[in-house]
């Protein structure tokens, strides 16, 4: 056999040894952007000795809840205030492993140019679950919009509103629904995975959205288990790469913020 053919035949025998040796991480998450974040490092992922294996969910509860099952073994989609309330109201245990972007927070209108535009009795859609539907209420206080009681609470709801001068009318919906009933309300106050999901384009289409200095930043969570496990280090080492930074820079052109 030729010397050409034999590192051939060699690299497929590593190659083959890789694959096979291969340890797979399985990882829930929604589809935009950390579905996407994730295909992206899967191939760098691979040369490494981890099989990544991609679920892709539309809601906010199962992740966690396949997770804790070990049905998976971690989740990309969340912030720390929504993990928290999540353990604190599930009795879970979830942890962090680590914190890799941050989604400014938007509200948008099929009908208004600007919040400067809200009528009256306009009706606000936020999301129902706790710390977004909280969050998007401090982003309405931000914009002077409203008075919150305490003015700091990211868990706040409706009925922590202490000023509400245009007496907004407050619709607590599903987070992933919003967007398909933008155009059935006044404003919306949209989760910037969906809004993307959905077309919009945060920097251009949102009439008010959160600054860098946002604290929601998203992060990869696994179970206390196997979160310092080699293939989980390994993971989290890859999304916090260079190669990520300049891939999150590039395609979402600040709609997503590296926070690393």
């Amino acid at each position: 056999m030729s010397l050409k053919k034999t590192l051939v035949a060699l690299t497929a025998a590593a190659s083959f040894a890789t694959a096979a040796n291969a340890e797979t991480l399985s990882v829930a998450a929604t589809p935009v952007p950390h579905a996407e974040l994730l295909e992206f490092v899967k191939p760098a992922l691979a040369k490494e000795g981890v099989e990544l294996d991609v679920k892709v969910f539309t809601d906010y509860v199962q992740p966690n809840i396949q997770v804790d099952q070990k049905r998976m073994d971690a989740n990309f989609f969340q912030h720390q205030p929504y993990l928290d309330e999540f353990n604190s109201g599930r009795g879970t245990s979830l942890v962090t492993v680590t914190g890799v972007h941050v989604e400014p927070f938007g509200a948008y209108s099929s009908k208004l140019k600007s919040l400067d535009e809200l009528k009256e009795g306009a009706v606000v859609a936020i999301p129902n679950d706790p710390t977004n539907g909280g969050r998007a209420l401090l982003l309405l206080q931000k914009a002077g919009l409203i008075t919150l009681k305490d003015e700091s609470k990211i868990t706040a709801t409706p009925r922590d509103i202490a000023d509400n001068p245009k007496d907004l009318d407050f619709k607590e919906l599903e987070a992933a629904t919003l967007p398909r009933i933008l155009n059935q309300v006044d404003v919306a106050l949209i989760n910037t995975n969906y809004a993307l999901e959905a077309g919009l384009n945060p920097s251009e289409d949102a009439l008010v959205i959160e600054g860098s200095e946002s604290p929601y930043v998203n992060i990869l969570v696994a179970r206390p288990d196997n979160k310092d496990s080699e293939a989980m280090k390994k993971l989290a080492a890859a999304l916090k790469s260079d190669a990520v930074k300049d891939f999150i820079m590039e395609k979402y052109e600040g709609a997503v913020v590296p926070a690393f």
